[in-house]
């Protein structure tokens, strides 16, 4: 019977494994194959064919596509953990009228679909004339990660000992060199975890960096994807639009397997006590 469980068990994880890596090792395979080959299906590479990489720089800006969402994405995180670290702070450690309504009120807020509050961030975004900009993006990208920053990073302070900040208070700190010189070390865990989930949000953002931005220069890489063309008007660029993919998610993909850990770690930080 254990036998039998056991191999349930590794036939179950082979199935799971197999389902999620399946479509990212396709597309590594289109990526590599032009012209006919890409209609007929091969589960094996039959010869190595890198033009596809080589036309994705070549036909449109990609590289500054690339950079455009490091920049945006890079710029998310750091305004995110600076307004969640100093929010998590008033949340967890300070006591005022309509603390809870207001946490609640930012969860609320991460639970609307993006096309509902689409027409609006459209019309804050062009009141302000970041429309076709990089800060109007990393405005939009905002939305998308403050609130679940601020609700872990809330919860991991909430978990700090408190006898830690009142002897800070008593030798002469300020609530800014607690949150600085103090909480700040003991949430590393939690913030990094944070903040390369806030990473991947920023990166993959499709939605607002299609509708927020008019040229390519401007586009970040979802977007660019999106709208890739071939030679022709009425031809779709399978080989192209996969060797995009590929480059794009591979970076992904290893922060990810570096950081797995701390993921888990800082997702589970503060669910338990003691």
């Amino acid at each position: 019977m254990k036998v039998l469980t056991r191999i349930g068990f590794w036939l179950l994880v082979a199935a799971i494994g197999l389902f999620s890596i399946f479509p990212f090792y396709y597309a590594v395979i289109s990526s590599l194959r032009s012209g006919a080959d890409l209609f007929s299906v091969a589960y094996l590479p039959e010869r190595l064919d890198f033009s596809n990489y080589v036309a994705v720089f070549e036909r449109q800006p990609f590289g500054t596509n690339i950079v455009n969402s490091v920049i945006v994405a890079a710029s998310v995180v750091a305004l995110s953990l600076a307004l969640g670290i100093t929010a998590a702070y008033a949340f967890g450690r300070i006591r005022f009228r309509g603390r809870s309504l207001l946490l609640m009120t930012i969860l609320a807020v991460s639970m609307f679909p993006q096309v509902a509050v689409l027409s609006g961030m459209f019309e804050l975004i062009r009141s302000f004339g970041l429309y076709n900009t990089l800060p109007g993006l990393i405005l939009a990208n905002l939305m998308l990660t403050l609130p679940f920053t601020v609700w872990v990073l809330t919860t991991f302070m909430r978990e700090l000992p408190k006898e830690i900040e009142e002897a800070a208070f008593v030798d002469g700190a300020t609530p800014w060199i607690v949150v600085r010189r103090i909480f700040l070390p003991l949430m590393m865990p939690a913030a990094v975890t944070t903040g390369l989930l806030a990473f991947i949000v920023a990166w993959n953002e499709f939605l607002f960096a299609l509708t927020f931005t008019l040229t390519n220069e401007r586009r970040t890489v979802p977007p660019a994807i999106a709208l890739m063309s071939g030679s022709t008007a009425y031809e779709l660029p399978w080989g192209t639009i996969m060797a995009a993919s590929v480059i794009v998610t591979l970076p992904i993909i290893a922060l990810v397997l570096v950081f797995q850990r701390k993921i888990v770690a800082g997702l589970t930080a503060g669910a338990v006590k003691g």
